[in-house]
Protein backbone atom coordinates (compact mmCIF):
# COMPACT_ATOMS: atom_id res chain seq x y z
CA UNK A 1 0.00 0.00 0.00
CA UNK A 2 2.82 2.90 1.02
CA UNK A 3 4.38 1.90 -2.92
CA UNK A 4 0.87 2.64 -4.06
CA UNK A 5 0.89 5.64 -2.47
CA UNK A 6 4.30 6.74 -3.22
CA UNK A 7 3.83 6.35 -7.03
CA UNK A 8 0.49 8.32 -6.16
CA UNK A 9 2.54 11.08 -4.73
CA UNK A 10 5.03 11.00 -7.18
CA UNK A 11 2.79 11.34 -10.34
CA UNK A 12 1.33 14.56 -8.51
CA UNK A 13 3.96 16.13 -8.43
CA UNK A 14 5.13 15.63 -11.78
CA UNK A 15 1.44 16.56 -12.84
CA UNK A 16 1.67 20.05 -10.57
CA UNK A 17 5.37 20.47 -11.74
CA UNK A 18 4.37 20.52 -15.68
CA UNK A 19 1.66 22.99 -15.70
CA UNK A 20 3.72 25.91 -17.15
CA UNK A 21 3.87 24.10 -20.62
CA UNK A 22 0.77 21.83 -21.47
CA UNK A 23 1.26 19.26 -23.95
CA UNK A 24 -1.50 19.40 -26.33
CA UNK A 25 -2.35 15.71 -26.40
CA UNK A 26 -3.16 15.60 -22.91
CA UNK A 27 -5.76 18.31 -23.13
CA UNK A 28 -9.51 18.20 -22.88
CA UNK A 29 -11.37 15.36 -21.54
CA UNK A 30 -10.97 11.81 -21.66
CA UNK A 31 -13.23 8.67 -20.01
CA UNK A 32 -10.65 6.38 -18.39
CA UNK A 33 -12.70 3.17 -17.04
CA UNK A 34 -11.96 -0.38 -16.02
CA UNK A 35 -13.59 -3.66 -16.08
CA UNK A 36 -13.56 -5.42 -12.27
CA UNK A 37 -14.75 -8.29 -12.99
CA UNK A 38 -16.53 -11.08 -10.87
CA UNK A 39 -17.69 -13.98 -12.54
CA UNK A 40 -15.38 -17.23 -12.55
CA UNK A 41 -13.63 -15.79 -9.29
CA UNK A 42 -13.44 -19.04 -7.26
CA UNK A 43 -11.74 -17.07 -4.44
CA UNK A 44 -13.97 -14.83 -2.67
CA UNK A 45 -16.31 -17.88 -1.43
CA UNK A 46 -12.93 -18.44 1.18
CA UNK A 47 -12.15 -15.05 1.98
CA UNK A 48 -13.16 -13.04 4.62
CA UNK A 49 -15.16 -9.71 4.65
CA UNK A 50 -11.77 -7.52 5.15
CA UNK A 51 -9.79 -9.74 2.64
CA UNK A 52 -12.20 -9.41 -0.03
CA UNK A 53 -12.39 -5.50 1.20
CA UNK A 54 -8.51 -5.46 0.37
CA UNK A 55 -8.50 -6.92 -2.60
CA UNK A 56 -11.43 -4.48 -3.99
CA UNK A 57 -9.26 -1.37 -2.56
CA UNK A 58 -6.11 -2.41 -3.64
CA UNK A 59 -7.38 -2.71 -7.24
CA UNK A 60 -9.49 1.02 -6.95
CA UNK A 61 -5.63 2.32 -5.89
CA UNK A 62 -4.24 1.16 -8.74
CA UNK A 63 -6.99 2.55 -11.56
CA UNK A 64 -6.63 5.89 -9.01
CA UNK A 65 -2.77 5.98 -9.34
CA UNK A 66 -3.21 4.99 -13.56
CA UNK A 67 -5.08 7.89 -13.84
CA UNK A 68 -8.86 6.21 -13.96
CA UNK A 69 -11.96 7.80 -13.80
CA UNK A 70 -14.42 5.52 -13.75
CA UNK A 71 -15.01 2.21 -12.51
CA UNK A 72 -16.84 -1.06 -14.03
CA UNK A 73 -17.88 -3.45 -11.61
CA UNK A 74 -19.60 -6.93 -12.38
CA UNK A 75 -22.66 -6.77 -10.05
CA UNK A 76 -25.44 -9.20 -12.03
CA UNK A 77 -23.34 -11.67 -13.63
CA UNK A 78 -25.54 -14.69 -14.02
CA UNK A 79 -28.95 -13.24 -13.24
CA UNK A 80 -28.06 -13.09 -9.38
CA UNK A 81 -26.78 -10.03 -7.35
CA UNK A 82 -23.36 -9.57 -6.18
CA UNK A 83 -25.17 -7.07 -3.88
CA UNK A 84 -28.30 -6.89 -1.72
CA UNK A 85 -31.33 -7.79 -3.04
CA UNK A 86 -34.93 -8.81 -2.61
CA UNK A 87 -35.38 -9.37 -6.35
CA UNK A 88 -32.76 -12.10 -7.47
CA UNK A 89 -30.62 -14.43 -5.35
CA UNK A 90 -26.97 -14.01 -3.85
CA UNK A 91 -24.46 -14.32 -6.54
CA UNK A 92 -22.56 -17.90 -5.89
CA UNK A 93 -19.42 -16.02 -6.46
CA UNK A 94 -19.99 -14.06 -3.08
CA UNK A 95 -20.90 -17.27 -0.60
CA UNK A 96 -19.68 -19.95 -3.07
CA UNK A 97 -23.67 -21.31 -3.09
CA UNK A 98 -26.25 -19.43 -5.08
CA UNK A 99 -28.96 -17.46 -2.94
CA UNK A 100 -26.39 -17.42 0.44
CA UNK A 101 -25.66 -14.37 2.06
CA UNK A 102 -22.40 -13.67 3.07
CA UNK A 103 -20.98 -15.17 6.11
CA UNK A 104 -20.42 -11.27 7.25
CA UNK A 105 -23.34 -9.20 6.50
CA UNK A 106 -22.22 -6.32 3.46
CA UNK A 107 -23.13 -4.92 0.42
CA UNK A 108 -20.24 -5.21 -2.01
CA UNK A 109 -21.66 -2.81 -4.34
CA UNK A 110 -22.52 -0.09 -2.07
CA UNK A 111 -18.81 -0.76 -0.88
CA UNK A 112 -17.33 -0.21 -4.17
CA UNK A 113 -19.34 2.62 -5.03
CA UNK A 114 -18.94 4.58 -1.77
CA UNK A 115 -14.39 3.98 -2.85
CA UNK A 116 -15.07 4.80 -6.28
CA UNK A 117 -16.56 8.04 -5.22
CA UNK A 118 -13.97 8.52 -3.01
CA UNK A 119 -11.31 8.36 -5.52
CA UNK A 120 -12.85 11.05 -8.21
CA UNK A 121 -14.28 8.02 -10.08
CA UNK A 122 -17.48 7.18 -11.33
CA UNK A 123 -19.29 3.77 -11.01
CA UNK A 124 -20.75 1.78 -13.36
CA UNK A 125 -22.84 -1.51 -12.23
CA UNK A 126 -21.79 -3.96 -14.75
CA UNK A 127 -24.94 -6.54 -15.91
CA UNK A 128 -25.40 -9.34 -18.06
CA UNK A 129 -29.41 -9.50 -19.43
CA UNK A 130 -29.29 -13.23 -20.67
CA UNK A 131 -27.22 -15.84 -18.71
CA UNK A 132 -28.01 -17.66 -15.87
CA UNK A 133 -25.25 -20.51 -14.98
CA UNK A 134 -21.73 -20.01 -16.49
CA UNK A 135 -20.50 -23.58 -15.93
CA UNK A 136 -22.88 -27.11 -16.12
CA UNK A 137 -22.31 -27.95 -13.01
CA UNK A 138 -23.29 -24.82 -11.68
CA UNK A 139 -26.74 -24.77 -9.59
CA UNK A 140 -29.61 -22.78 -9.07
CA UNK A 141 -31.63 -21.82 -5.84
CA UNK A 142 -34.98 -23.55 -4.73
CA UNK A 143 -36.27 -20.00 -4.99
CA UNK A 144 -34.78 -19.42 -8.55
CA UNK A 145 -37.29 -18.07 -11.34
CA UNK A 146 -36.86 -20.86 -13.63
CA UNK A 147 -38.38 -23.23 -11.08
CA UNK A 148 -41.53 -20.88 -11.54
CA UNK A 149 -40.96 -20.85 -15.54
CA UNK A 150 -39.13 -22.40 -17.11
CA UNK A 151 -40.13 -22.33 -20.21
CA UNK A 152 -38.27 -19.00 -20.74
CA UNK A 153 -34.98 -20.61 -20.26
CA UNK A 154 -32.91 -22.22 -23.12
CA UNK A 155 -30.21 -24.68 -22.43
CA UNK A 156 -27.90 -23.53 -25.25
CA UNK A 157 -24.84 -26.24 -24.79
CA UNK A 158 -23.70 -25.96 -21.32
CA UNK A 159 -24.93 -23.35 -20.65
CA UNK A 160 -28.41 -21.49 -19.17
CA UNK A 161 -29.73 -18.71 -20.83
CA UNK A 162 -33.22 -16.65 -20.23
CA UNK A 163 -34.58 -16.44 -24.04
CA UNK A 164 -34.67 -13.10 -25.58
CA UNK A 165 -37.90 -13.67 -27.44
CA UNK A 166 -40.04 -14.10 -24.25
CA UNK A 167 -41.79 -11.33 -22.87
CA UNK A 168 -41.09 -12.32 -19.55
CA UNK A 169 -37.20 -12.51 -19.55
CA UNK A 170 -37.37 -8.69 -20.92
CA UNK A 171 -39.74 -7.56 -17.75
CA UNK A 172 -37.78 -9.52 -14.99
CA UNK A 173 -34.40 -8.42 -16.35
CA UNK A 174 -35.79 -5.23 -16.55
CA UNK A 175 -37.18 -5.33 -12.80
CA UNK A 176 -33.46 -6.27 -11.84
CA UNK A 177 -32.01 -3.28 -13.59
CA UNK A 178 -34.97 -0.76 -12.09
CA UNK A 179 -33.91 -1.86 -8.93
CA UNK A 180 -30.32 -1.09 -8.96
CA UNK A 181 -31.11 1.94 -10.23
CA UNK A 182 -33.52 2.87 -7.73
CA UNK A 183 -31.42 2.10 -4.78
CA UNK A 184 -27.61 2.60 -5.60
CA UNK A 185 -26.09 5.97 -7.01
CA UNK A 186 -24.85 4.85 -9.48
CA UNK A 187 -23.43 7.05 -12.63
CA UNK A 188 -24.16 3.89 -15.39
CA UNK A 189 -25.40 0.80 -16.02
CA UNK A 190 -23.31 -1.28 -18.21
CA UNK A 191 -23.82 -4.28 -20.57
CA UNK A 192 -20.94 -6.68 -22.09
CA UNK A 193 -20.90 -8.24 -25.15
CA UNK A 194 -23.22 -11.62 -24.60
CA UNK A 195 -26.40 -10.99 -25.83
CA UNK A 196 -27.78 -14.17 -27.67
CA UNK A 197 -25.21 -16.81 -26.95
CA UNK A 198 -21.89 -17.14 -28.58
CA UNK A 199 -22.25 -19.62 -31.30
CA UNK A 200 -21.16 -23.56 -30.79
CA UNK A 201 -20.37 -25.71 -34.02
CA UNK A 202 -23.32 -27.76 -34.87
CA UNK A 203 -25.46 -26.37 -31.65
CA UNK A 204 -28.46 -24.42 -32.65
CA UNK A 205 -30.10 -21.90 -30.45
CA UNK A 206 -33.12 -23.56 -29.70
CA UNK A 207 -36.10 -20.48 -29.84
CA UNK A 208 -37.87 -21.88 -33.30
CA UNK A 209 -40.98 -22.27 -30.97
CA UNK A 210 -41.05 -18.78 -30.68
CA UNK A 211 -39.79 -17.42 -33.48
CA UNK A 212 -43.25 -19.56 -34.69
CA UNK A 213 -45.16 -17.72 -32.03
CA UNK A 214 -44.13 -14.20 -31.80
CA UNK A 215 -42.18 -13.37 -35.12
CA UNK A 216 -45.41 -13.64 -37.77
CA UNK A 217 -46.94 -10.77 -35.54
CA UNK A 218 -44.17 -8.97 -35.50
CA UNK A 219 -43.87 -8.91 -39.11
CA UNK A 220 -40.65 -11.10 -39.45
CA UNK A 221 -42.15 -13.82 -42.26
CA UNK A 222 -39.99 -16.48 -44.15
CA UNK A 223 -40.99 -16.46 -47.62
CA UNK A 224 -40.91 -19.51 -49.85
CA UNK A 225 -42.10 -23.19 -49.42
CA UNK A 226 -41.02 -24.94 -46.54
CA UNK A 227 -41.79 -28.23 -48.28
CA UNK A 228 -40.18 -27.09 -51.73
CA UNK A 229 -38.52 -30.35 -53.34
CA UNK A 230 -36.40 -28.57 -55.85
CA UNK A 231 -32.85 -27.31 -54.63
CA UNK A 232 -33.61 -23.96 -56.05
CA UNK A 233 -36.81 -23.49 -53.94
CA UNK A 234 -35.54 -25.22 -50.75
CA UNK A 235 -32.61 -23.14 -50.93
CA UNK A 236 -34.62 -19.82 -51.27
CA UNK A 237 -36.91 -20.99 -48.85
CA UNK A 238 -33.63 -21.63 -45.90
CA UNK A 239 -31.96 -17.71 -46.88
CA UNK A 240 -35.76 -16.23 -46.37
CA UNK A 241 -35.71 -18.57 -42.89
CA UNK A 242 -32.37 -17.21 -42.15
CA UNK A 243 -32.78 -13.68 -42.94
CA UNK A 244 -35.99 -13.55 -40.88
CA UNK A 245 -34.50 -14.99 -37.88
CA UNK A 246 -31.60 -13.18 -37.83
CA UNK A 247 -33.88 -9.81 -38.06
CA UNK A 248 -36.30 -10.93 -35.68
CA UNK A 249 -33.28 -12.12 -32.75
CA UNK A 250 -31.76 -8.83 -33.40
CA UNK A 251 -35.35 -7.42 -32.79
CA UNK A 252 -35.91 -9.22 -29.80
CA UNK A 253 -32.69 -7.49 -28.18
CA UNK A 254 -33.75 -4.19 -29.19
CA UNK A 255 -36.67 -4.48 -27.60
CA UNK A 256 -34.99 -4.97 -24.30
CA UNK A 257 -32.27 -2.38 -24.84
CA UNK A 258 -35.11 0.16 -25.75
CA UNK A 259 -37.22 -1.07 -22.76
CA UNK A 260 -34.20 -0.64 -20.29
CA UNK A 261 -33.05 2.96 -21.24
CA UNK A 262 -36.63 4.02 -20.90
CA UNK A 263 -37.07 2.77 -17.41
CA UNK A 264 -33.41 3.85 -16.64
CA UNK A 265 -34.51 7.31 -17.79
CA UNK A 266 -37.98 7.41 -16.38
CA UNK A 267 -36.12 6.67 -12.81
CA UNK A 268 -33.11 8.90 -13.26
CA UNK A 269 -32.70 10.90 -16.16
CA UNK A 270 -28.84 11.29 -15.24
CA UNK A 271 -28.01 7.86 -15.31
CA UNK A 272 -26.31 6.55 -18.66
CA UNK A 273 -27.08 2.99 -20.14
CA UNK A 274 -23.81 1.95 -21.82
CA UNK A 275 -22.84 -1.19 -24.25
CA UNK A 276 -20.09 -2.84 -24.63
CA UNK A 277 -19.92 -5.07 -27.95
CA UNK A 278 -17.69 -7.67 -29.64
CA UNK A 279 -15.16 -5.89 -31.25
CA UNK A 280 -16.17 -6.69 -34.99
CA UNK A 281 -19.62 -5.47 -35.71
CA UNK A 282 -19.89 -6.94 -39.14
CA UNK A 283 -17.68 -8.25 -41.82
CA UNK A 284 -17.20 -6.57 -45.43
CA UNK A 285 -17.64 -10.03 -46.99
CA UNK A 286 -21.25 -10.02 -45.00
CA UNK A 287 -22.67 -6.78 -46.11
CA UNK A 288 -23.74 -6.33 -49.47
CA UNK A 289 -22.75 -2.82 -49.60
CA UNK A 290 -19.47 -3.21 -48.11
CA UNK A 291 -19.51 -1.72 -45.00
CA UNK A 292 -18.66 -3.68 -42.90
CA UNK A 293 -14.75 -3.57 -41.43
CA UNK A 294 -12.04 -5.22 -43.91
CA UNK A 295 -11.86 -8.29 -41.42
CA UNK A 296 -13.01 -11.94 -41.17
CA UNK A 297 -14.11 -13.08 -37.74
CA UNK A 298 -17.16 -13.47 -35.71
CA UNK A 299 -19.28 -10.06 -35.42
CA UNK A 300 -21.73 -8.53 -32.96
CA UNK A 301 -24.04 -8.12 -35.35
CA UNK A 302 -24.89 -11.62 -37.38
CA UNK A 303 -23.90 -14.22 -34.72
CA UNK A 304 -24.96 -12.34 -31.75
CA UNK A 305 -27.65 -10.07 -33.09
CA UNK A 306 -27.11 -7.22 -31.16
CA UNK A 307 -26.58 -3.90 -33.71
CA UNK A 308 -24.86 -1.42 -31.38
CA UNK A 309 -23.84 1.08 -33.89
CA UNK A 310 -27.93 1.25 -34.42
CA UNK A 311 -28.88 1.51 -31.24
CA UNK A 312 -26.67 4.54 -30.51
CA UNK A 313 -27.65 6.53 -33.51
CA UNK A 314 -31.39 6.02 -32.26
CA UNK A 315 -30.26 7.29 -29.08
CA UNK A 316 -31.32 4.53 -27.07
CA UNK A 317 -27.68 3.89 -25.66
CA UNK A 318 -25.73 6.84 -24.13
CA UNK A 319 -22.14 5.07 -24.99
CA UNK A 320 -20.59 2.38 -26.32
CA UNK A 321 -16.69 0.05 -25.53
CA UNK A 322 -16.39 -2.17 -29.04
CA UNK A 323 -14.14 -4.76 -27.33
CA UNK A 324 -10.99 -4.33 -30.02
CA UNK A 325 -8.51 -7.01 -27.94
CA UNK A 326 -6.59 -7.56 -30.99
CA UNK A 327 -3.11 -6.19 -32.02
CA UNK A 328 -2.03 -4.06 -34.69
CA UNK A 329 -1.09 -6.50 -37.58
CA UNK A 330 -3.72 -9.16 -36.44
CA UNK A 331 -4.04 -11.33 -39.81
CA UNK A 332 -8.40 -11.60 -38.92
CA UNK A 333 -8.97 -8.28 -36.95
CA UNK A 334 -6.29 -5.80 -37.46
CA UNK A 335 -6.97 -3.49 -34.30
CA UNK A 336 -5.81 -0.20 -36.80
CA UNK A 337 -8.36 -1.46 -38.74
CA UNK A 338 -10.93 -1.97 -36.33
CA UNK A 339 -10.66 1.61 -34.73
CA UNK A 340 -10.48 3.56 -37.53
CA UNK A 341 -13.94 1.73 -38.70
CA UNK A 342 -15.67 2.66 -35.23
CA UNK A 343 -14.45 6.12 -35.58
CA UNK A 344 -15.47 6.52 -39.41
CA UNK A 345 -18.90 5.19 -38.68
CA UNK A 346 -19.65 6.76 -35.27
CA UNK A 347 -22.59 9.08 -35.32
CA UNK A 348 -24.00 9.57 -31.74
CA UNK A 349 -23.18 9.14 -28.03
CA UNK A 350 -19.81 8.28 -27.04
CA UNK A 351 -17.33 5.79 -28.56
CA UNK A 352 -14.60 4.41 -25.96
CA UNK A 353 -12.58 1.71 -26.76
CA UNK A 354 -12.24 -1.46 -25.07
CA UNK A 355 -8.29 -1.92 -24.50
CA UNK A 356 -6.89 -5.90 -23.52
CA UNK A 357 -3.76 -4.91 -21.44
CA UNK A 358 -1.95 -8.28 -22.76
CA UNK A 359 -2.33 -6.98 -26.47
CA UNK A 360 -0.14 -3.94 -25.63
CA UNK A 361 3.29 -6.20 -24.49
CA UNK A 362 2.81 -7.54 -28.36
CA UNK A 363 5.62 -5.74 -30.69
CA UNK A 364 5.42 -2.73 -32.48
CA UNK A 365 5.32 -3.49 -36.10
CA UNK A 366 7.86 -0.28 -37.07
CA UNK A 367 9.78 -1.18 -33.91
CA UNK A 368 10.05 -4.64 -32.63
CA UNK A 369 12.33 -3.44 -29.80
CA UNK A 370 9.27 -1.91 -28.07
CA UNK A 371 5.75 -3.33 -27.73
CA UNK A 372 2.61 -1.50 -29.15
CA UNK A 373 1.31 0.88 -26.46
CA UNK A 374 2.59 3.57 -28.23
CA UNK A 375 0.85 3.30 -31.54
CA UNK A 376 -2.26 2.50 -29.76
CA UNK A 377 -2.55 5.09 -28.00
CA UNK A 378 -1.75 7.93 -30.70
CA UNK A 379 -4.82 6.21 -32.67
CA UNK A 380 -7.06 6.95 -29.49
CA UNK A 381 -5.87 10.46 -28.77
CA UNK A 382 -5.69 11.14 -32.66
CA UNK A 383 -9.28 10.12 -34.24
CA UNK A 384 -11.50 12.67 -33.55
CA UNK A 385 -14.55 10.59 -32.61
CA UNK A 386 -13.04 8.36 -29.97
CA UNK A 387 -13.41 9.85 -26.48
CA UNK A 388 -11.72 7.02 -24.25
CA UNK A 389 -10.79 4.04 -23.12
CA UNK A 390 -11.92 1.19 -20.83
CA UNK A 391 -9.21 -1.52 -19.41
CA UNK A 392 -9.70 -5.18 -19.62
CA UNK A 393 -8.93 -6.48 -16.78
CA UNK A 394 -8.15 -3.64 -13.97
CA UNK A 395 -7.27 -6.18 -12.06
CA UNK A 396 -3.91 -6.07 -14.28
CA UNK A 397 -2.96 -2.93 -13.54
CA UNK A 398 -2.14 -3.96 -9.99
CA UNK A 399 0.29 -5.59 -11.36
CA UNK A 400 1.59 -3.56 -14.07
CA UNK A 401 0.92 -6.07 -16.91
CA UNK A 402 3.05 -4.90 -20.40
CA UNK A 403 3.82 -2.31 -18.06
CA UNK A 404 0.51 -0.61 -18.82
CA UNK A 405 -0.25 0.92 -15.33
CA UNK A 406 3.14 2.37 -15.51
CA UNK A 407 2.99 4.31 -18.79
CA UNK A 408 -0.34 5.15 -17.66
CA UNK A 409 1.02 6.85 -14.75
CA UNK A 410 3.64 8.42 -16.28
CA UNK A 411 2.54 9.52 -20.05
CA UNK A 412 -0.76 8.58 -20.85
CA UNK A 413 -2.68 9.46 -17.67
CA UNK A 414 -0.53 11.25 -15.72
CA UNK A 415 -2.70 14.56 -15.67
CA UNK A 416 -6.21 13.88 -14.04
CA UNK A 417 -9.12 13.98 -16.85
CA UNK A 418 -12.78 15.10 -16.63
CA UNK A 419 -15.47 13.07 -18.78
CA UNK A 420 -16.79 14.22 -21.53
CA UNK A 421 -20.12 15.93 -20.91
CA UNK A 422 -23.11 13.61 -21.74
CA UNK A 423 -24.68 16.76 -23.34
CA UNK A 424 -27.87 14.77 -24.78
CA UNK A 425 -28.73 13.74 -21.41
CA UNK A 426 -28.51 17.98 -20.19
CA UNK A 427 -26.09 20.64 -21.40
CA UNK A 428 -26.70 22.87 -18.19
CA UNK A 429 -23.39 24.12 -16.71
CA UNK A 430 -24.26 24.00 -12.36
CA UNK A 431 -23.20 27.73 -11.10
CA UNK A 432 -19.78 28.14 -9.77
CA UNK A 433 -18.77 27.35 -6.05
CA UNK A 434 -19.41 29.80 -3.62
CA UNK A 435 -17.08 30.78 -0.44
CA UNK A 436 -14.06 29.57 -1.28
CA UNK A 437 -11.47 30.10 0.95
CA UNK A 438 -8.26 28.63 3.08
CA UNK A 439 -8.92 27.47 6.25
CA UNK A 440 -6.93 25.14 9.39
CA UNK A 441 -5.22 23.43 6.67
CA UNK A 442 -7.83 23.22 3.11
CA UNK A 443 -9.76 24.63 1.14
CA UNK A 444 -13.52 24.91 1.82
CA UNK A 445 -16.29 25.91 -0.24
CA UNK A 446 -19.90 24.79 -0.77
CA UNK A 447 -22.39 24.66 -3.82
CA UNK A 448 -24.98 26.78 -5.07
CA UNK A 449 -28.16 25.50 -2.68
CA UNK A 450 -30.61 25.75 -5.88
CA UNK A 451 -28.27 23.49 -7.87
CA UNK A 452 -27.59 21.37 -4.77
CA UNK A 453 -31.16 20.35 -4.71
CA UNK A 454 -31.38 20.13 -8.43
CA UNK A 455 -30.24 16.45 -9.40
CA UNK A 456 -29.03 17.25 -12.58
CA UNK A 457 -27.19 20.46 -11.39
CA UNK A 458 -25.88 18.28 -8.20
CA UNK A 459 -22.22 18.46 -7.53
CA UNK A 460 -20.80 14.96 -8.90
CA UNK A 461 -17.60 16.17 -7.88
CA UNK A 462 -15.49 19.30 -7.54
CA UNK A 463 -12.75 19.87 -9.79
CA UNK A 464 -9.41 20.87 -7.83
CA UNK A 465 -6.82 22.86 -9.91
CA UNK A 466 -3.94 24.05 -8.61
CA UNK A 467 -1.35 26.75 -10.36
CA UNK A 468 2.08 27.23 -9.31
CA UNK A 469 3.49 30.87 -9.27
CA UNK A 470 4.01 32.62 -12.30
CA UNK A 471 0.91 29.83 -14.41
CA UNK A 472 -2.19 32.08 -15.23
CA UNK A 473 -5.13 30.68 -13.20
CA UNK A 474 -7.42 29.52 -15.89
CA UNK A 475 -9.35 26.03 -15.67
CA UNK A 476 -8.95 25.37 -19.10
CA UNK A 477 -5.35 24.48 -18.27
CA UNK A 478 -6.67 21.22 -17.81
CA UNK A 479 -2.62 19.95 -17.44
CA UNK A 480 -3.53 22.04 -13.68
CA UNK A 481 -6.82 19.66 -12.93
CA UNK A 482 -5.10 17.46 -9.89
CA UNK A 483 -7.71 16.08 -8.09
CA UNK A 484 -11.53 15.23 -8.04
CA UNK A 485 -13.05 15.27 -4.93
CA UNK A 486 -16.72 13.98 -3.81
CA UNK A 487 -16.50 16.55 -0.65
CA UNK A 488 -16.46 20.80 -1.00
CA UNK A 489 -12.85 19.97 1.03
CA UNK A 490 -9.52 19.59 -0.15
CA UNK A 491 -6.48 19.28 1.96
CA UNK A 492 -3.76 20.61 0.88
CA UNK A 493 -1.27 18.12 2.45
CA UNK A 494 -2.41 15.79 -1.03
CA UNK A 495 -0.46 18.39 -3.17
CA UNK A 496 2.96 17.84 -2.70
CA UNK A 497 3.17 20.87 -5.14
CA UNK A 498 2.02 23.42 -3.33
CA UNK A 499 4.19 26.21 -2.61
CA UNK A 500 4.19 29.74 -1.79
CA UNK A 501 2.46 31.89 -4.89
CA UNK A 502 0.39 29.19 -6.11
CA UNK A 503 -3.11 29.27 -6.22
CA UNK A 504 -6.22 27.27 -6.58
CA UNK A 505 -9.16 27.65 -8.51
CA UNK A 506 -12.73 25.13 -7.61
CA UNK A 507 -15.22 24.18 -10.18
CA UNK A 508 -18.43 22.20 -9.72
CA UNK A 509 -18.89 18.72 -11.92
CA UNK A 510 -22.60 17.67 -11.93
CA UNK A 511 -23.95 14.09 -12.68
CA UNK A 512 -23.60 14.25 -16.47
CA UNK A 513 -19.79 16.07 -16.38
CA UNK A 514 -20.88 19.58 -17.20
CA UNK A 515 -18.59 22.29 -15.78
CA UNK A 516 -19.33 25.54 -13.86
CA UNK A 517 -17.03 28.43 -14.25
CA UNK A 518 -14.15 28.63 -11.93
CA UNK A 519 -14.42 30.50 -8.70
CA UNK A 520 -11.78 33.11 -8.00
CA UNK A 521 -8.32 32.00 -7.63
CA UNK A 522 -7.31 31.41 -3.97
CA UNK A 523 -3.77 31.61 -2.96
CA UNK A 524 -3.25 29.51 0.40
Amino acid sequence: MRKILAAALLALIFVTQSCAQPEQDMQGREFRGGWIHIVGNTKIKDMTRQEVQDMFVQVLDSMQTSGCNAVIFQVRPCADAFYKSDVEPWSRYLSGVQGVAPKEEWDPMQFMIDESHKRGMEFHAWCNPYRVTLLETDTLCEDHVYFKHPEIFVKHGKQLYFNPAEPLSRELTTKAIADIVNRYDIEAIHFDDYFYPYPIAGVEFNDTLAFEKYAPEQGFKVEGDPNATDSLGQAQYQQSRKQALGDWRRHNVELLIAQLNDTIKDLKPWVRFGISPFGIHRNKKDTPDSSGSNTNGLSNYDQLFADVPRWAEIGIIDYYVPQLYWEIGHRLADYKTLIEWWNDNWKRGQLYIGQSISSFRKPDLDNPEVNQTAAKMKLVRELPNVHGNVWWPAWSLVGNQAGVQESMRTTYQKNPALIPPYSELDSKAPGAVKGLKAEGGKLVWSQEPKDAQDQMQKALFYAVYYFPAGVEADKGNKDCLIKLVPEAEFDVAQNPAHAEGGKYVVTVVDRCWNESRGSAAVAF
